[in-house]
């Protein structure tokens, strides 16, 4: 239904006359130079950092309802219970490291991914790149989402830590970083490095090569024009619709890695390896919480793809996927 009425909006915009005009540059940025991946870096950060943080409040009930099951009956009732306890601040915990936390990540994030895409592709060859587009998008953001995960682990574990101790680990990032390097060094910031992988790269794999795929089936089955046929703004709808659509995708797929992450980094579970919290979570554990992510990966993931892309069409670059085939592929 969403497909059918982007289809209809798109095309009477079209009709209208209001078709792609290229905006005029102060600089033209080269594809795939330095500056271009530069740009895709500092892109990375504004779509990740500020949206990750202002699901805390939903992020923060999500975490305890995955650590101690019963807590709350849902999320408004979670919030009401925070903000009866700890004020309406309450519900904010864990911003402080979120926000470090993800500019980092979706800085490596986005920039490595544009970098691998162009050299994986470039070593296959543009043909080959083209007819295994998918493959290079799944190489492109596992091997990005490998290096961004080590800049965001020692802030996830802070941030774990903070919103499901009892009672809280620390009230502020810097009070959390001295007291898990004062306790537990080095090994407390990266203990969970390993079910973070575990979660991020199927997630970001399935993020970027879904979210691909849906903009190229958007542009090729419900729109009647190629890509360059429609203005920027039009481009940034179907980025935000294709952004949804993979959100909802990865929602499930990363779940169960999701439960993990929260139990490792709870106090009373510390130190248990990976086996023996599966053991104790069993198959409906595993999946404790997968509405409420939902809803919350499902909006953050759209709307990272529509500000990245926005960035992108501001600092007069294409937005992401939809291209058009190479010279002699049909």
């Amino acid at each position: 239904m969403s497909s059918f009425i982007l289809s209809k909006y798109i095309a009477a915009s079209v009709n209208e006359g209001n078709v792609a005009s290229p905006a005029p540059n102060k600089h033209k940025i080269a594809l795939y130079s330095p500056e271009y991946f530069r740009a895709c870096v500092l892109g990375g950060v504004l779509a990740c950092g500020p949206t990750h943080t202002l699901v805390t409040p939903l992020d923060l009930v999500k975490c305890r309802m995955q650590v101690k099951p019963g807590l709350y009956k849902g999320v408004v009732d979670g919030w009401r219970s925070i903000i009866k306890a700890e004020g309406f601040r309450g519900i904010w915990l864990g911003a402080g490291p979120t926000f470090l936390g993800y500019s980092m990540q979706g800085s490596c994030k986005y920039g490595f991914y544009e970098y691998f895409k162009y050299k994986y592709g470039h070593i296959v060859g543009e043909e080959n790149a083209y007819k295994h587009r998918t493959v290079i998008a799944l190489l492109a953001s596992g091997s990005a989402e490998f290096i961004a995960d080590i800049f965001l682990c020692p802030m996830e574990s802070i941030k774990v830590r903070m919103q499901t101790s009892y009672p809280p680990y620390a009230k502020t990032f810097a009070e959390g970083f001295s007291k898990l390097r004062a306790t537990e060094g080095l090994h407390g910031f990266y203990q969970g490095l390993v079910p973070l992988w575990s979660r991020q790269i199927p997630y970001t794999c399935m993020k970027f090569a879904t979210f691909e795929k849906a903009v190229e089936l958007i542009y090729s089955t419900f729109l009647p024009k190629p890509k360059d046929q429609y203005n920027k703004f039009q481009q940034l709808l179907v980025s935000f619709t294709a952004g949804y659509t993979s959100g909802v995708l990865v929602a499930i797929v990363s779940h169960p890695a999701d439960v993990l992450v929260s139990k490792m980094n709870s106090g009373a579970n510390q130190g248990k390896s990976v086996g023996t919290l599966i053991k104790e979570l069993g198959m409906k554990g595993l999946w404790l919480g997968l509405s409420t992510r939902i809803v919350m990966i499902g909006t953050l993931t759209s709307f990272q793809w529509l500000i990245y892309d926005t960035f992108k069409v501001y600092m007069g670059l294409p937005t992401t996927g939809g291209g058009d085939k190479p010279q002699g592929e049909h």
